[in-house]
């Protein structure tokens, strides 16, 4: 039987889930290409890839995904890489340059928009680069390692994760493993379940966790204690009963005020975990 063909992305927060798939014998059984969270979800929806790390936003666009079971990129609290940045106050704003990397924030902040920050404004896609956007509009939306390396002293600048937890009270999930269906034919679902799951605890062990602030640090102009920081709090890496509520809750939200379309309900690979096919 072929290799798996995983796609995944190359962000500071995706690396302890990452971890057994370059430091461990997981790689020999799948194939893995780099992108960007949007470029992900686009390979599973054109087949290209079995496996990808898709944008949550991505469930609701691509047929016949089921979800790896207990696996997310998601917050409890500030996450500190979804930011809006803006050189006027918040009320004042009346266009935002949207990051064109990740379908998920970009409904994010149309959805808290359109519910708290004082309705709809005029939205356009953008590379993420700030200095440009910020001269053709009057704030920006930023999203991983990008977002991590602004300067939020210089700028009015909004956490969009904080700002969903604190209006809903809800978990935010940005992203998740899922897999195609017709990929799953003939195979052991929970075996690669499974495959993920250890490859997410590993890397969050703390000697491989303190590998990887060390190696991202430099690359980030950040220090090592912010990295780990940033790894240990700022993100979460279970897909919880309470990252699963705040995500229907995002679903729904998504499609009231024209951001997503209806989201189909959330199918898992079978797992010993017992989270098949329960809809949260």
């Amino acid at each position: 039987m072929s290799r798996l063909k995983i796609s995944a992305i190359s962000y500071l927060n995706t690396a302890p889930l990452m971890w057994d798939f370059e430091h461990g014998a997981a790689s020999a059984d799948f194939d893995i290409s780099y992108t960007i969270p949007s470029a992900c979800a686009e390979a599973l929806r054109e087949g290209t890839a079995d496996i990808g790390i898709i944008p949550a936003a991505a469930y609701a666009t691509i047929p016949d995904l089921v979800i790896i079971p207990d696996v997310a990129i998601a917050s409890r609290q500030a996450v500190r890489s979804i930011l809006l940045v803006s050189k006027v106050p918040l009320e004042q704003i009346r266009t935002v340059a949207l990051d064109t990397s990740s379908m998920t924030s970009v409904a994010l902040a149309k959805i808290l928009f359109a519910k708290w920050l004082g309705g709809a404004r005029e939205y356009a896609g953008m590379a993420p680069d700030l200095k440009t956007m910020l001269a053709e509009h009057d704030a920006a939306l930023l999203i991983g390692d990008p977002a991590l390396r602004v300067d939020r002293t210089r700028y009015v600048s909004l956490d969009l994760a904080e700002e969903w937890i604190a209006r809903t009270g809800k978990s935010f999930v940005f992203a998740f493993w899922a897999i195609r269906n017709l990929a799953l034919a003939g195979r052991n679902g929970p075996a690669i379940a499974k495959v993920f799951q250890k490859s997410r605890d590993h890397g969050l062990a703390p000697k491989n966790l303190e590998a990887i602030a060390h190696e991202w640090a430099p690359r980030l102009a950040l220090t090592a204690e912010a990295t780990r920081v940033y790894l240990t709090q700022n993100i979460h890496y279970y897909l919880d009963p309470q990252c699963l509520e705040g995500l229907d809750l995002y679903y729904r939200l998504g499609a009231e005020v024209g951001a997503l379309p209806p989201a189909p309900s959330l199918c898992f690979v079978p797992s010993p975990t017992d989270l098949s096919n329960k809809r949260f």
